[in-house]
């Protein structure tokens, strides 16, 4: 949404199309001048979109709808910039929970699995790719020797936290409990709550016995339903109708992950809404860079616990994590310090693109062979289908 946003403040005539389903929880981006069509797989209809569309940029949003439709594009509009929106890097979090599920330490040699093969040639036949952590930027250019040209760093975008806004919010007083947050869908989140059940929460009911946990998210299971325990203080309880409504009602957020990639937007929606959190290195990855984490970070159950208590209890240790997640937000996600940087970036790119082309050659040669190999495979399925 923020990408969209982006593109209409630069003037940019929208097309959004998507080969989901809508659900009752898409966003409406008619109301933003956005026109939507569905787009099919393995199928030669894009290509007359495409056609009719002649666009200038195209956006790929991760790296497995590039490998789809990316030769397509190459093939119908050659001179069309062609973007990867990455999320994150989908190696590298593969990579920590190979390593979380056999009860090992993650190790930087783990990325270099058979989804970096196919994450990275997609970076590479792009002209450029939105990279969300600097902590992967650095990744890809000292593993994976990737051309700092085709990486743009470009994080979670917020407005400037006020002390206007900060006035308006709950107070230390007025909030109470913990919260856990996230898509029940995505391993890591679901995994932080199993985490968080056995090796945690057990520890600060030792030290909070009155003290609660909410756990929202969309997607539940009866299976995570059944760690529902109201006697324990831990409760599972669906999708949040409004996640700023939950995380001003929460004195703290509990997300600890045992694996995972990119920003986690939980920490940057709890930092707006004045949410001090506890987490570990994964879960604070990307976040605050040099500055002093927005709560605390801890590795151990027993460490995890003894960080979430103290934060939970101490009015002045709160109010100064708060403090630190209002600088966060600040100096780090401000939206005017991307916008012009990110507009500019495609400009010269437009300008220049045979030349940027031409010096990454290896990312014309996996291109070559994509349009030999995956628009083969997609036709045979296309034949297959139409004979249904």
């Amino acid at each position: 949404m923020q990408l969209l946003d982006l593109f209409n403040s630069y003037g940019y005539s929208i097309t959004f199309g998507s080969a989901s389903a809508k659900t009752e929880f898409s966003d409406d981006l008619t109301a933003l001048n956005i026109s939507e069509t569905d787009i099919s797989l393995n199928d030669a209809t894009f290509n007359e979109l495409l056609k009719e569309l002649k666009p200038d940029v195209v956006l790929f949003d991760r790296f497995m709808t590039e490998e789809q439709f990316g030769w397509r594009v190459a093939e119908v509009c050659p001179d069309a910039l062609r973007l990867l929106d990455t999320e994150d890097l989908h190696c590298l979090r593969i990579a920590r929970e190979t390593a979380y599920k056999v009860e090992r330490k993650f190790k930087k040699e783990d990325v270099l699995n058979d989804t970096a093969k196919r994450e990275i040639a997609s970076i590479l036949r792009c002209d450029l790719s939105i990279i969300i952590s600097e902590a992967e930027k650095l990744l890809l250019k000292n593993i994976f020797n990737v051309d700092e040209n085709l990486l743009f760093y470009l994080p979670f975008l917020t407005n400037p936290f006020t002390e206007d806004i900060l006035n308006k919010l709950p107070s230390f007083e007025e909030r109470q409990h913990f919260l856990m947050i996230g898509n029940w869908l995505h391993k890591p989140n679901a995994d932080a709550v199993r985490f968080v059940k056995k090796e945690v929460w057990p520890l600060i009911k030792a030290e909070l016995p009155d003290a609660k946990i909410y756990c929202y998210g969309a997607y539940q299971t009866d299976k995570f339903k059944q760690m529902h325990a109201p006697k324990d203080g831990f409760y599972i309880s669906g999708r949040a109708d409004s996640a700023d409504v939950v995380f001003r009602n929460s004195k703290v957020l509990l997300s600890p992950l045992p694996y995972g990639a990119g920003l986690k937007t939980k920490f940057i929606n709890a930092m707006q809404n004045g949410t001090p959190s506890v987490t570990n290195m994964v879960g604070a990855e990307g976040i605050a860079g040099a500055l002093p984490y927005a709560g605390e970070i801890a590795n151990t159950p027993k460490d995890i616990a003894k960080q979430a208590v103290q934060l939970y209890i101490s009015k002045p240790k709160w109010q100064t994590a708060q403090k630190k997640g209002i600088e966060i937000i600040n100096e780090r996600f401000q939206r005017s310090g991307f916008e012009m940087l990110f507009e500019e970036k495609l400009k010269e790119l437009s300008l220049n693109l045979k030349k940027y082309r031409q010096d990454n050659f290896i990312g014309q040669i996996l291109q070559h062979h994509t349009l030999q190999s995956t628009k083969y495979l997609s036709k045979w399925i296309e034949e297959k289908n139409s004979h249904k």
